[in-house]
């Protein structure tokens, strides 16, 4: 059986030399690959501020989701993963509400890891929505 695959991309250089899609959609699933608080160029933004890698990181999910005509409101399910329970905790509390523009009705597990892609990384957020 093939399973169609429609992917996406915010082509970023380590794509293709991991080789990896940031996003795949199928049927009416779509899967985010961890988005990270990268710039357009593949820069880190937010070194060592863990509210603005989180609000990077979730604008880049939005980016994946808007190339599908989605939102973050059609994510269901989401991890996140951190170097710091107690700063992503506050930046939580800080932003989420606003990142989903009001209370996420979402699935969601945080879990703290020791390092992420790049040392300089403090979050990287996988997640699963619908359309």
């Amino acid at each position: 059986m093939t399973i169609n695959k429609e992917t996406k991309s915010l082509d970023m250089p380590w794509e293709k030399e991991y080789g990896y899609t940031q996003a795949t959609k199928v049927g009416d699933t779509i899967y985010i690959s961890g988005q990270v608080s990268h710039d357009d160029k593949g820069n880190i933004v937010g070194r060592g501020d863990m509210e603005t890698q989180m609000r990077r990181a979730y604008e880049n999910i939005q980016k994946l989701l808007t190339q599908y005509g989605v939102t973050l409101k059609n994510v269901v399910d989401e991890i996140l993963f951190v170097t710091d329970m107690d700063a992503a905790f506050a930046a939580a509390v800080k932003c989420r509400e606003d990142i989903f523009s009001g209370t996420p009705v979402i699935s969601s597990t945080i879990v703290q890891i020791q390092r992420l892609a790049f040392p300089e990384l403090m979050i990287e957020i996988r997640c699963i929505a619908k359309v």
